[in-house]
């Protein structure tokens, strides 16, 4: 029996002989199968995430939202919807700001406050991850350490201003004191989950090669956990401000806070604007100074950059 195959374009006709035809010499029945042509195959254009990113630089969207908000803030107390009494207008809150400027009283306020401030989170931050290393380096540490510092940690510092000043007094050493309360607990915190989580796989990978465990601490442990530490000093530092502004409600007789208090006792809502935005900005700027530290520091380390 033969079989006979014939191909036009891209289609397959086989021609199979009958049986019968074969033992009694008659007709031949054709059977015809269709095979489709194979389609090329479609390309898919991959779009470069810096060709999607082209347009409108990142510099120039994000003031918009805060301009946008201040110009109707502005709007509103041109147009007597917002009064004046109750809050200053922008343009009179920049006025009131150079005028305290010039004065030289907001640059002393600002560097009484800026030592407060520093002296809290010098004093919070080496307790905090003191405390951190000896809970997430040794189990003893952990079972003598870590259960008092999580209750301690879930008392609001605020609650502890009476007692603050009953230990220390009205002086400068309550409201250090209340900003090293607020600044130890999330350092101690992020830098104790660090070392827990730390890849068990290359702390046996470092045992393995023969690190002692001094060097498996400087080479592994430290470097593993550097990232959560980075992110308790972001957190640190934000709360840090927040415990300075109830801290200078204490008796302040220099600082941010004295004159916020003095522009309450007179009703200047523009002092207390100005304040506000100093102690904003002032947050802002550590802020980022920390996370061009995390740049340098974490260079080794791939991140999400958003899309």
């Amino acid at each position: 029996m033969t079989i006979q195959t014939l191909t036009a374009g891209g289609d397959t006709t086989t021609r199979v002989p009958d049986l019968a035809a074969d033992t009694d010499g008659q007709s031949t029945q054709t059977a015809t199968s269709v095979t489709p042509a194979r389609s090329a195959p479609t390309l898919i254009t991959v779009i470069p995430s810096t060709a999607r990113r082209r347009g409108v630089p990142r510099w120039i969207r994000r003031p918009v939202g805060p301009l946008l908000l201040l110009l109707l803030w502005q709007i509103a107390s041109w147009s007597g919807s917002a009064s004046t009494e109750l809050l200053a207008s922008p343009w009179t809150v920049v006025t009131t700001f150079a005028d305290l400027v010039s004065s030289g009283e907001l640059p002393k306020a600002i560097a009484v406050s800026l030592r407060r401030a520093g002296s809290g989170v010098l004093l919070g931050g080496s307790v905090g991850i003191f405390l951190a290393l000896i809970a997430g380096l040794f189990r003893l540490g952990e079972d003598l350490i870590d259960a008092s510092v999580q209750m301690i940690r879930t008392v609001p510092f605020v609650g502890l201003i009476p007692l603050f000043i009953i230990w220390f007094g009205i002086g400068e050493t309550p409201k250090i004191a209340l900003v090293a309360f607020g600044v130890a607990f999330p350092l101690y915190i992020n830098t104790y989950a660090g070392i827990r989580n730390v890849d068990s796989d290359l702390v046996e990978a470092a045992r393995t090669v023969g690190l002692t465990r001094l060097g498996l601490i400087r080479h592994v442990i430290l470097p593993g956990a550097l990232p959560n530490v980075l992110v308790g000093v972001r957190f640190s530092l934000a709360i840090s401000w927040l415990a300075l502004i109830f801290a200078e409600q204490i008796n302040a007789n220099r600082g941010l806070g004295q004159l916020m208090n003095d522009a309450q006792e007179f009703q200047r809502t523009d002092i207390i604007v100005v304040c506000l935005v100093v102690y904003a900005f002032l947050g802002l700027t550590v802020d980022a100074i920390v996370r061009l530290l995390e740049r340098v520091l974490l260079s080794w380390r791939p991140a999400f950059s958003g899309a």
